[in-house]
């Protein structure tokens, strides 16, 4: 799967996702910091990627008409944040989804679930 990390997760979730077999580009490397919300979207549409966030803004479930047709969206959400947390979240992620099967959809992964919900 082709993956987008946004700014606000550490480098370790990209680490994981690459130990995975997954091709993943960071928000951060690519120097796209800053950006609005929208403007990453429409780059990350453009690349054919998925985004993986902790921002609730792209996750928003009123925006599923417009993932439905992207590669989709995971939100990652810790209670206690910290850089071994959302490590903890993509190794949970990984292992417990095929991340092919996500496309088109907001996904949610907690310490305690995973919720995917499409259009």
């Amino acid at each position: 799967m082709r993956i987008k990390v946004d700014e606000d997760l550490p480098l370790s979730v990209a680490e994981v996702l690459r130990e995975a077999g997954h091709d993943v580009a960071t928000v951060v490397d690519q120097g796209w910091s800053g950006w609005t919300d929208a403007r990453i979207w429409i780059a990350v549409c453009t690349e054919r990627r998925m985004l993986i966030t902790a921002d609730k803004g792209p996750a928003d479930l009123r925006r599923l008409r417009e993932v439905k047709t992207s590669l989709g969206v995971v939100l990652l959400r810790v209670q206690n944040e910290s850089w071994r947390s959302y490590g903890r979240l993509a190794e949970k992620l990984v292992s417990s989804l095929d991340l092919h099967e996500l496309a088109g959809a907001v996904t949610v992964v907690t310490e305690n679930n995973v919720r995917v919900r499409r259009a």
